[in-house]
């Protein structure tokens, strides 16, 4: 279970629950907060407050271990090499995933620059879910998508959530929120959260 208590960044400071095997959707309007709070919880900016990992701290751990538990992934990811293959370790345990999220086996020799926006938010996804990661934290993992690949992400997404994955979710998407999330936490101005079932 991850548990963030009085998680606070600039004018957030938000406590929940996150059982293992949950996917909760995070909607609120842009500018309130959200990306913030995913951050935070990554560890990615300071921030104050107490976030655990089944009953162990966040500071417990070297910030490296945790990320690997605890995989932020972001809306526009970064990218740093000149092809797609250079930023998996293993592109053999990433391939299933990339043809699960339809795009081509070569896709690998491509050069970053031929990609897509969907084709990025794709590829950073299979980069993050080969980690293997208890949580994920997803900050709008399929704005630049058609239906069909957003249709693709969220069985992926399903799956792993089966397996016992916890995953906060954020889309402005509110038929997406209802059909990924078990419940919802609405971010409004000021950093508060209210909860709503789906």
């Amino acid at each position: 279970m991850l548990t963030v208590s009085g998680l606070k960044r600039l004018h957030i400071c938000v406590s929940f629950d996150l059982r293992g095997g949950e996917c909760v959707a995070l909607q609120g309007p842009s500018g309130v907060g959200k990306t913030l709070l995913l951050r935070s919880i990554a560890d990615l900016d300071p921030n104050e407050g107490a976030v655990k990992l089944d009953g162990k701290l966040r500071e417990s751990m070297p910030a490296p271990a945790w990320r690997k538990q605890v995989t932020y992934l972001a809306a526009e990811p970064g990218w740093w090499s000149d092809t797609v293959r250079e930023h998996f370790t293993a592109w053999d345990d990433a391939l299933p995933l990339v043809k699960r999220l339809r795009l081509p086996e070569d896709c690998a020799s491509w050069p970053i620059q031929r990609l897509s926006t969907g084709e990025r938010q794709r590829l950073a996804l299979v980069r993050g879910l080969v980690l293997q990661s208890r949580v994920l934290l997803l900050d709008e993992p399929t704005s630049a998508l058609d239906a069909a690949s957003a249709a693709a992400v969220e069985s992926l997404i399903a799956d792993r959530v089966k397996q016992g994955a916890s995953v906060i979710w954020s889309t402005h998407d509110d038929a997406q929120a209802r059909r990924v999330g078990s419940r919802i936490l609405r971010m409004s101005t000021g950093g508060r959260i209210e909860e709503e079932l789906t």
